[in-house]
């Protein structure tokens, strides 16, 4: 049901700071960069093969930047591909944490039960609602 790692999300104050280290450091190049208003949120996917980092920076959102506040720049969550998530958190035997919502590249996702450990883990579905081409870029 967990079919593959979409991304590792890093949450950052400033992606701009941020970048020059993932893309001339370690050779990342940019897959995306869109601006999520609804979410508060900047996110930047940089191509890692078979998977992606998204960088995250807050615009508006409370809850990265109360994140940065209290743990500092760092990974914020893992984030696995799925085809349906009501499915997965059935199959799961899991709860959404705050619903399912239209998150980066124009998918449906959510974040599910905090987990033992604090890394958050989110679902995202594989299928986008839009083209990734087409989104807004920042």
């Amino acid at each position: 049901m967990l079919e593959r790692v979409d991304h590792i999300a890093i949450a950052v104050w400033d992606i701009e700071h941020a970048l020059p280290y993932y893309v001339d450091t370690l050779k990342l190049s940019i897959a995306g960069d869109e601006l999520l208003p609804e979410v508060g949120v900047r996110l930047v996917y940089l191509d890692a093969g078979n998977t992606f980092i998204q960088l995250v920076q807050p615009t508006t959102s409370p809850s990265i930047t109360q994140f940065l506040q209290e743990r500092g720049e760092g990974l914020h969550h893992i984030c696995f591909g799925v085809q349906t998530i009501p499915k997965v958190l059935n199959y799961l035997g899991m709860e959404s944490q705050a619903g399912i919502f239209l998150g980066g590249r124009q998918r449906l996702c959510t974040f599910i039960t905090q987990p033992p450990n604090n890394i958050q883990i989110e679902l995202t579905e594989n299928a986008p609602y839009a083209e990734f081409s087409s989104l807004e870029k920042a």
